[in-house]
């Protein structure tokens, strides 16, 4: 039970300083004629760290792009003499959230430029502003400083540890060959549709219900709820009981990612059945449906991502379904 108003417990610096004048980069907010830039700083950082996924120009457009940001203030770039981004933080507070407000960091150093202390400076500017929002989201919740961080890539691990955020969950990314036979599987009173934007504001309702006792989850406000530009719809599907959405599986393709991991893949979004009408098969059914579509456009595998802990006990229904873990990552967090 929290007891001080969120503006103090969230202990915002009053001035915002930017990184020192020493480490010889020029800092000032981004804009959308960095997004060049920052997608190149992006590929190189994640080829550096040894990561498995990219960001592709598109999806940094979007962040740009999206109504509930406010990059002059929430975000920084370091540049070197001869303007090139050598360094970048964003900070992110999702206008949904009413359980716990979450302040999401973001930030990485071209890996020519690491070990001058760059990226110490960097989370401090992070973690400065994301305090900052916190407080001024007015909202008196619990509240998090929240990072997402690859497990295997140990150095940002140590940097976030040094700085004081803490390892609270696991999540693993998991692959299905789409070789192996595919489950067939029915429900009664349940049919699986190809996903139409007339059912999407339907979809959104039933992923706010179907999350809401999901740790770390938070409802999507319509705002947010925009599909990304790797959105695919033919391979996203809705269960209906009657005229009702009772489930979903919402897909994206990431070409970019294809040669990093050496395979094409579909990949499962969000899958959500309504609590009502869990235990059926639902799932089953949604993902069967989904990774048919993915091999009728050629993949070879099908993935998604899983919380560890789910209650749902998703991690052992993908397994059943011949799921592997491939990859994990880790949410660091300072709790507020």
């Amino acid at each position: 039970m929290t007891t001080e108003p969120i503006a103090v417990r969230a202990d915002p610096p009053v001035h915002l300083d930017l990184p020192p004048a020493h480490l010889e980069l020029t800092w000032r907010p981004l804009h959308a004629g960095d997004a060049g830039q920052l997608h190149g700083l992006m590929t190189v950082v994640a080829e550096a760290d040894g990561s498995p996924a990219r960001m592709s120009r598109a999806m940094v457009d979007e962040i740009f792009a999206e109504p509930w940001r406010d990059m002059q203030r929430d975000s920084l770039g370091g540049f070197d003499g001869g303007g090139a981004l050598r360094a970048f933080a964003i900070v992110a507070v999702r206008p949904g959230d009413v359980r716990t407000v979450r302040a999401f960091l973001q930030g990485g150093v071209h890996p020519a430029w690491r070990g001058r202390g760059i990226g110490r400076a960097v989370l401090a500017w992070l973690e400065g502003r994301g305090r900052q929002k916190l407080a001024e989201s007015g909202k008196e919740l619990p509240a998090r400083l929240a990072v997402f961080v690859d497990e295997h890539a140990r150095d940002n691990r140590r940097l976030y540890a040094a700085a004081g955020f803490s390892p609270i969950r696991w999540y693993t990314e998991m692959r299905r060959d789409l070789a192996d036979p595919l489950p067939d599987v029915s429900v009664d009173g349940v049919r699986i549709e190809p996903w139409r934007p007339e059912l999407d504001e339907a979809v959104r309702l039933a992923h706010n219900e179907a999350f809401a006792d999901h740790w770390g989850s938070e409802p999507r406000a319509p705002e947010e709820w925009k599909h990304g530009p790797h959105f695919m719809p033919e391979w996203t599907f809705v269960a209906l009981a009657g005229d009702e959405v009772v489930g979903y599986v919402l897909s994206g393709r990431y070409d970019d990612d294809f040669p990093v991991v050496g395979y094409s893949f579909g990949y499962s979004e969000l899958l959500g059945v309504r609590r009502a009408w869990r235990g059926r098969g639902i799932a089953v059914a949604l993902l069967a449906d989904a990774m048919a579509a993915y091999r009728a456009s050629g993949m070879a595998y099908a993935m998604l991502g899983v919380d560890t802990a789910n209650p749902s006990g998703a991690h052992g229904l993908y397994e059943r379904l011949g799921y592997r873990a491939v990859h994990g990552e880790v949410l660091y967090s300072v709790e507020i």
